[in-house]
């Protein structure tokens, strides 16, 4: 069947209204006759629901799920352990069919969580107020250099260690802005602290950092954020939740805006999505942030109640001069989140951290003491790690992949200087048999 609900009568009645003979003729001023295709479209014939259901499943038979193997892929996307209690909260129907919670009398429990997960966040990171969540952590990044450069006035950032796909992100929202982006080098592992001296200017309004950074480097943040004030720029760290129960919370070290990506929290790998960004920030800059901020507060018979305190709404009446156009938060994946972080508690996450950390190590010891093969940085690391290859790590992971082993992430396509070397992540789920295999398929 056709999925266009038009008739072919009143498709001729509105062409015959607009004075036009063909549905080509509406496109002919904007779109240049060299980048119309001209021919159908190369797919296949229809086919039925039966069909089509047969089709989708031979398709899905094709995929080999990361959890069916020994999982070392990282660089933003983790294989964690999701309790069984997340996934059973967050399809219960009054929350799995939510919308947005403008009418507070009717949404007390969705408002009561994200007041939880914004709790929970600020804690986590050290800050003063968290909001209700952002898209995922690329857009959380761009949102706060967009952030420090209205505070400041100035429009260069400094970007040290982020995720090469955060950059194209950031790059994408702010740069309309007219906010320069400049990346650290990072030859260590970590970033370049001369080559930030030497860069710092009257234009600077942020150093942006992710901690631990794309190669896994634990970077030193309160350096970086003296160097940030001291040039009257802020800190914003892109942090990993689940390192933060190891580390010290940003804002102890002087961070003033807090993001990153939520997914390690409960949400699984997905496919890579949805994501759940976070953001977090010091008092003095609530004005300035972007989303949506629940708070708790009484009413007039003295209960307890959750209100929407700073809503997108005002980012719509004030356009042009509103602090971000964002106009809704990951309500799902926060609640995720936030159920996964009140299972683990302090205890749990830090528990989680510990083997995360424990099982890095161990698996860069077997790793590195295979002929051939060695760390690639002196950088302290948490559960990531490059891995120098003595061959191209394209052919090195691939040929893991035959062994039911995702070797890690080949660098080459983001640094060609890498491309023999890959990025493991190793997760509380690793087992030291599954790390001694690895290591044993590599010497073989």
């Amino acid at each position: 069947m056709a999925y266009i609900p038009h008739t072919e009568d009143q498709k001729t009645e509105m062409l015959r209204t607009l004075g036009l003979e063909r549905i080509e003729q509406l496109f002919e001023q904007q779109i240049p006759p060299a980048l119309l295709l001209n021919r159908p479209l190369d797919v296949p014939p229809a086919m039925s629901e039966v069909e089509l259901r047969r089709h989708f499943e031979g398709l899905a038979a094709q995929n080999r799920p990361a959890g069916a193997q020994a999982c070392f892929l990282g660089a933003g996307i983790y294989d964690h352990y999701v309790p069984s209690v997340v996934p059973t909260i967050i399809l219960r129907g009054e929350f799995h069919t939510a919308y947005t919670p403008y009418q507070p009398e009717m949404s007390q429990g969705t408002l009561q969580s994200i007041f939880e997960f914004q709790t929970m966040i600020s804690a986590l990171t050290g800050v003063d107020v968290a909001n209700a969540s952002m898209y995922d952590g690329a857009t959380a990044l761009a949102e706060a250099i967009i952030l420090a450069a209205g505070v400041t006035n100035r429009d260069e950032a400094l970007l040290v260690g982020v995720h090469p796909a955060w950059v194209q992100v950031a790059r994408t929202y702010v740069e309309g802005l007219g906010i320069r982006i400049t990346e650290v080098p990072a030859p260590t592992g970590v970033g370049d602290r001369d080559w930030i001296r030497e860069q710092l200017s009257a234009q600077t309004a942020v150093i942006a950092v992710q901690q631990p950074n794309f190669l896994g480097g634990v970077e030193e943040l309160q350096e970086l954020a003296d160097l940030a004030h001291g040039a009257g720029a802020l800190l914003v760290v892109g942090a990993n939740p689940v390192a933060l129960g190891l580390l010290q919370a940003p804002g102890a070290q002087g961070a003033d805006v807090v993001v990153g990506e939520g997914q390690p929290l409960g949400l699984g790998m997905n496919y890579g999505g949805p994501l759940l960004g976070y953001f977090a920030a010091r008092q003095k800059f609530l004005r300035q942030m972007p989303g949506r901020l629940v708070s708790r507060t009484t009413d007039r018979d003295g209960r307890t109640g959750y209100v929407l305190t700073l809503q997108t709404r005002e980012q719509h009446i004030r356009r042009e001069r509103a602090t971000s156009n964002i106009c809704t938060n990951q309500g799902l994946m926060m609640l995720a989140a936030t159920v996964y972080l009140s299972t683990l508690g302090k205890t749990g996450l830090r528990q989680v951290a510990e083997q995360c950390l424990q099982k890095a190590h161990y698996a860069a010891a077997k790793l590195s003491a295979v002929e051939g093969y060695r760390l690639k940085f002196p950088a302290p690391y948490f559960h990531e790690f490059v891995l120098q290859c003595p061959e191209d790590a394209e052919n090195v992971a691939k040929r893991l992949a035959g062994q039911g082993i995702l070797a890690g992430l080949p660098l080459g396509a983001y640094n060609p200087d890498l491309k023999d070397c890959l990025l493991i992540a190793v997760t509380e789920k690793r087992t030291k048999d599954e790390i001694d295999r690895f290591a044993a398929a590599l010497a073989g």
